[in-house]
């Protein structure tokens, strides 16, 4: 096999995972909460290739050979976790974050952070006549102190800015408990999981990912809620669709480069002397 068949034949699985990326995002252009990803790409084995010694020659001001590479492959992932667009429900319970914070909830393998917030309740099987705050996947949503929000039965419940959960009572409204958003300061730091879900990568703590909480309860904190939105998918749907002509295109030309390739290969094994 030839340098070019090499060549093209990596370039297409590469492209393949590209087109991978971009269908993904345009599958969850309307899911809440949903991050739009982007792939980076780098070659794969480039090397100096020497010229004959014939160019060799007294006096030459540039080096004597030629960058010789295989295609490219994927690198990396990169996540972007811009805000997305607000979109109003009035359901008291769909929160949506003014910010670069993250809700926390109690994941399946811990700890997990998520800026969907259509939240809902369940009821609290450790404690009768209360019911929990759960997200869609009914992980329930985690206050300061990292302890599920319990809320009584049958109570009005309202969230303000603060991310106070408030409920009210004869005598006014009282706070129940305070959501924990946690304010991203490196994203490098998480991996993405199922469901919108995103998880401290391995060997990292909470410290090393998340700015410092702060040491007032009462202290506001950089980001807000706003309670009866939801935050939507943050996929430019012309932007991908753009992407994914160019990518089929840059498809097509390595199609047609291995094609040519092996038509050359076929013509000098049939060549008689």
């Amino acid at each position: 096999m030839n340098n070019s068949m090499i060549s093209a034949m990596v370039s297409m699985n590469a492209i393949q995972q590209r087109l991978d990326v971009i269908a993904d995002n345009l599958a969850n252009v309307d899911t809440v909460g949903y991050k739009s990803k982007d792939a980076s790409f780098e070659d794969v084995l480039t090397q100096v290739q020497g010229h004959h010694k014939d160019f060799t020659l007294a006096g030459r001001a540039t080096p004597s050979g030629y960058t010789m590479g295989f295609g490219s492959r994927m690198a990396t992932i990169v996540e972007n976790l811009a805000q997305g667009s607000h979109k109003e429900t009035g359901n008291p319970l769909d929160l949506a974050i003014e910010g670069n914070a993250m809700f926390v909830v109690e994941g399946n393998g811990g700890i997990a952070y998520t800026r969907e917030g259509g939240f809902h309740v369940s009821p609290d099987t450790q404690n009768p006549g209360f019911v929990n705050l759960v997200n869609n996947q009914g992980y329930r949503v985690l206050d300061r102190a990292n302890n599920p929000i319990s809320i009584p039965e049958n109570a009005k419940i309202a969230i303000d800015t603060k991310g106070q959960v408030l409920i009210e009572t004869p005598g006014g409204n009282s706070v129940e408990a305070v959501l924990k958003l946690a304010e991203l300061e490196r994203p490098e730091g998480l991996v993405q999981m199922d469901g919108n879900l995103y998880m401290l990568a391995a060997g990292l703590t909470e410290a090393q990912v998340f700015e410092a909480p702060p040491a007032n309860a009462q202290e506001p904190l950089k980001s807000e809620v706003q309670s009866g939105f939801l935050e939507m998918s943050n996929v430019n749907y012309s932007e991908e669709m753009t992407k994914m002509m160019e990518v089929q295109r840059a498809y097509q030309l390595a199609a047609r480069a291995l094609s040519s390739s092996d038509t050359m290969m076929n013509l000098a094994n049939t060549m008689r002397g």
